[in-house]
């Protein structure tokens, strides 16, 4: 099908009949829409008939097979895939939450959906699926189960992040810190800053909710002027302190308003963890999970992700945080 004939909404009715998308030829999943997405290495749109011939139902290409009506040809498959993506996720009347930052944005993601899973059905980034094709990878996985989503969004230069989001559109969002790790492909420090506060700036115009540890003196000054929920420090809702760490973390989170405190014994090893933990206690909080509901959330989840792991050899104990 010429492009010109072919729209978002066209496509996204067809999506729904057949709701799987394949990027790669390799593990092509039967009666699902191939994507192909080209490469610095490879050009999907070599594989077309590959793509087919394995069970796809349809192709979308970026070259034109007049005679073939599974092949819809589009002027660019990424775009094209972005838009789904937006279009589809639009028509989801459920919390998003974006979550960015320089590090713990996986452990954070994770612990989150952990949290919010004790209350709602919750679909969240796999992995570090966290780029211009993971975010839409993620966001056409929404189905009618979804009452909540949590997207991972990370970038390697100036605009990313900002990009990202108009895909997400989120409702919420958070970062994580911001360091000076990376700096290749941002200029600068401040580069990275503009970066990823980019979130914020998306959020504040769409009048959004940003979720900010007070103890970043960097986050607290960036997000003065947004709807926010502040938390980390004594005078906020929810602090926390260490109590151990010798090798998991064990901490209390501390309740202002309610005048309650918990102790969670994880099985996450570092005591940086703390900021993690808190950051997913402030988001379930707000969402209306109870300390002790976050407790069993918290205390359940174990890393699989080679990030805050301990594993036990013959010989010695491994601390994995790749």
């Amino acid at each position: 099908m010429p492009f010109f004939m072919l729209t978002i909404q066209n496509l996204h009715a067809i999506f729904l009949q057949y709701p799987v998308i394949s990027t790669d030829t390799r593990n092509i999943i039967p009666n699902s829409i191939f994507f192909a997405l080209k490469g610095e290495s490879f050009d999907g749109n070599n594989f077309v008939e590959e793509a087919l011939e394995k069970g796809a139902a349809f192709v979308v290409s970026e070259r034109s097979f007049a005679q073939n009506k599974q092949v819809f040809t589009v002027p660019d498959v990424l775009d094209c895939l972005q838009q789904l993506a937006n279009f589809h996720r639009n028509t989801f009347k459920i919390p998003v939450l974006t979550i960015t930052g320089s590090n713990g944005k996986t452990t954070t993601k994770e612990l989150t959906k952990a949290v919010l899973s004790q209350k709602f059905e919750v679909l969240a980034t796999e992995g570090n699926l966290n780029n211009h094709i993971g975010v839409p990878l993620t966001l056409l996985k929404l189905n009618s189960t979804h009452e909540f989503a949590i997207i991972e969004t990370g970038a390697n230069h100036p605009g990313e992040i900002d990009f990202l989001c108009k895909i997400a559109n989120p409702d919420y969002g958070l970062i994580t810190n911001i360091g000076k790790a990376h700096l290749e492909g941002f200029g600068s420090y401040e580069g990275v800053v503009q970066t990823k506060t980019e979130m914020y700036r998306f959020l504040k115009a769409k009048n959004g909710l940003v979720f900010v540890n007070a103890n970043n003196n960097l986050l607290f000054e960036k997000s003065e002027n947004l709807n926010r929920i502040l938390y980390g420090k004594p005078e906020f809702d929810i602090s926390a302190e260490i109590i151990e760490s010798n090798p998991f973390a064990v901490i209390k989170l501390q309740y202002k308003k309610s005048n309650q405190s918990i102790i969670i014994k994880t099985n996450l090893a570092g005591s940086y963890n703390v900021d993690n933990i808190l950051t997913a206690a402030s988001v379930g909080a707000h969402f209306g999970i109870t300390a002790e509901e976050i407790k069993t959330a918290i205390e359940a989840y174990e890393p699989t992700n080679k990030r805050s792991q301990i594993a036990n050899t013959e010989r010695n104990m491994l601390w994995i945080d790749a």
